[in-house]
Parts: C-alpha cells; sequence; structure tokens
C-alpha cells in the first residue's frame, strides 16, 4: 500500500514524496517517492549519476530538497535533520575513517562526537560484533578493502541507529567480504533495523527484501525481484554460437541494437540476450538471424539484469534534458 498525507509517519521508517534536487538547470532528483517500512532491507539501484547518493544525502539530513516533502523515522525531514542525522547510520561511497588512527582509536573518535555513555564498553561490543578484536591496533590506512568496508559499518553502528544507508558498501572488495558484509546485514534486519543500500552487484539485489531503481533522477521501478520482472513484461531470446565463440556473436550485435522492437542486447557468459517489450515486433527482428548457420537460438527467462538494462536504455541523461 502506498501512503498517504495522513499515513503515520512512525508506520515507515523512510516515507518521502516529491523528493527533489536541483543543480543550477540540472534536476538530480525528480520528484522521488519512497516509503520503506521497519526491518527491511531495500536495494537501491541505478546507474552512475542516476541520482543515488543525492537521494541519500536528503534522507539522512545531509542534503536539503528543493521539493518534497516527508519523515525518515518519523522525523520531519526539513525541520528535524539534525536529529535524523543523530538517528542515521550512513556508509559512504568512499572511506571516510582517518588512515592515521588505528580501528580502535577510529571508533572511540566517532563514539565521543556521539557523546556515547560507557564510551569502552560501547566501542568494545562494536569491535566484537564486526570480528575487529584481533586488529583493533592496526592502522586503518594499512587495512584491505573488505577490513576498511567492517571498520566503516562498526562506526556507522556505534550509535545505534535504526536506519542504515549504505553507499555502494562493498565496491572493490573481495567476494568473501562481500558475503559477510551481506550476513551481518541480515543479521542487523532481523533485529529490526531497516537498509537502504545502493549497489550495481545483481547478486547483492537478490539479497534485498525489495528493490527501486532509479535512471537519471526518475524513479522507474520498485517491488521485489520477482514484481519487476514480471511489471517489465520483457520477452528474452538467448543466442549461443554452436562452438561456444563468442568472436561469432559480435556482428550480431550492432544490427539487432538498430533492430525495431528490439529494446536491449547485452552478453551473458557465451550468449547474447535479446530482450523486448513486444513480443511480435521482437520476433521479425530476430527473424533474420535465427536462420544463420552456426547460432543456436532458444527463448530464455528474463533476468532483473536485463530489466535494467533495458530501462537504461529507455531513459533520458540529465545532462542531454538541461541542454
Amino acid at each position: 500500500m502506498t501512503p498517504t498525507s495522513s499515513t503515520l509517519a512512525p508506520d515507515w521508517a523512510i516515507d518521502v514524496r516529491g523528493l527533489t534536487k536541483r543543480y543550477g538547470t540540472t534536476t538530480v532528483v525528480d520528484h522521488v517517492d519512497l516509503q520503506l517500512r521497519p526491518g527491511r532491507i531495500c536495494g537501491f539501484l541505478g546507474p552512475n549519476g542516476s541520482g543515488k547518493t543525492t537521494t541519500i544525502r536528503m534522507l539522512c539530513g545531509l542534503l536539503t530538497p528543493d521539493e518534497g516533502e516527508g519523515h525518515c523515522l518519523g522525523l520531519d525531514l526539513r525541520r528535524d535533520a539534525l536529529e535524523i542525522r543523530r538517528q542515521v547510520g550512513y556508509m559512504t561511497q568512499r572511506f571516510g575513517l582517518y588512515e592515521d588512527l588505528s580501528i580502535r582509536e577510529n571508533l572511540d573518535f566517532i563514539a565521543r562526537l556521539f557523546e556515547l555513555p560507557e564510551r569502552k564498553r560501547q566501542v568494545d561490543e562494536a569491535l566484537e560484533r564486526l570480528g575487529l578484536v584481533s586488529r583493533q591496533r592496526q592502522l586503518a590506512g594499512a587495512l584491505s578493502g573488505g577490513w576498511k568496508q567492517r571498520l566503516a559499518l562498526a562506526a556507522c553502528l556505534l550509535h545505534r541507529p535504526r536506519l542504515l544507508l549504505l553507499d555502494e558498501p562493498t565496491a572493490g572488495v573481495d567476494p568473501k567480504a562481500r558475503r559477510d558484509f551481506w550476513d551481518e546485514i541480515h543479521r542487523l534486519a532481523a533485529e529490526g533495523i531497516t537498509v537502504l543500500v545502493s549497489t550495481h552487484y545483481m547478486d547483492e539485489a537478490a539479497r534485498c527484501h525489495e528493490l527501486v531503481y532509479i535512471a537519471y533522477g526518475h524513479l522507474l521501478a520498485r517491488g521485489t525481484e520477482r514484481e519487476i520482472i514480471a511489471q517489465s513484461g520483457l520477452t528474452v531470446w538467448a543466442v549461443q554460437a554452436e562452438r561456444e565463440d563468442p568472436a561469432a556473436l559480435a556482428p550480431l550485435v550492432t544490427p539487432l541494437k538498430q533492430a525495431p522492437g528490439v529494446q536491449s542486447v547485452a552478453a551473458f557468459g557465451s550468449a547474447l540476450h535479446v530482450a523486448g517489450s513486444d513480443p511480435a515486433a521482437l520476433e521479425q527482428a530476430i527473424t533474420p538471424w535465427r536462420a544463420q548457420p552456426g547460432l543456436r537460438w532458444a527463448p530464455a527467462q528474463a533476468s532483473l539484469e536485463d530489466v535494467f538494462i533495458g530501462l537504461i536504455g529507455q531513459s533520458r541523461d540529465n545532462m542531454e534534458a538541461a541542454r
């Protein structure tokens, strides 16, 4: 159910409507509505420059919207920005802690900023929870990407926030570190903490309870993975070279992309996925190529990646719109 203005904000961890942010003549976030219930993990997806980071910064009170209204954790987005910042954990894209301080010193500094009582105990608990005890004396600057990620998450959790806003937190870390991170995120959600996390990884998107897709400032899709795929109405054909030679598929890419009825063409391993929303038009577009020897064509199940590639292709770039 989409809330109306009469919905009680405490029913929602996030409840914003018409969220808009402009820089000069460029509208970076364009009338975005977003609602998220407590204890849910929402994947926030979209291409670079789509407005994800700007939206997250408005939600945590770091940026003031030019238009729009709503609440985070029952607090007014405009009037209570300072209090929102005290109750939200925000993890930025880049590591933002002091590299010349140790893990413990960084966490102690954050605890001082939040004026936490029993500071040593709370730092000890954060170290224990994120598996950082054995490395607590190590300088942050000497950590690998995965350990920096753990430290950043520990810093976000020190003040016991009820909402986590994570901006591409797993970029540049190895698969095991990503898996461990997501295991922790699900434990936090089970404790009632709400998580909005931006990611480019489709396997991570599949681990979210629900998804929101934004492109060039516009919210284009939302729902569970299954709902978004079903709502897309995409038909997909997969084509492979019989000898599994990817080079044999290269001549197909440009003409297929230009064919009426084709919404996207993307490589998936040794196959190409050719997708469109009109099954008849798509089949007509691929017919000349289906007779070509050495190729195997078969219907395929649309994936989340197929949907998002198609959405990007249909979206208008903010800079083009500004021009």
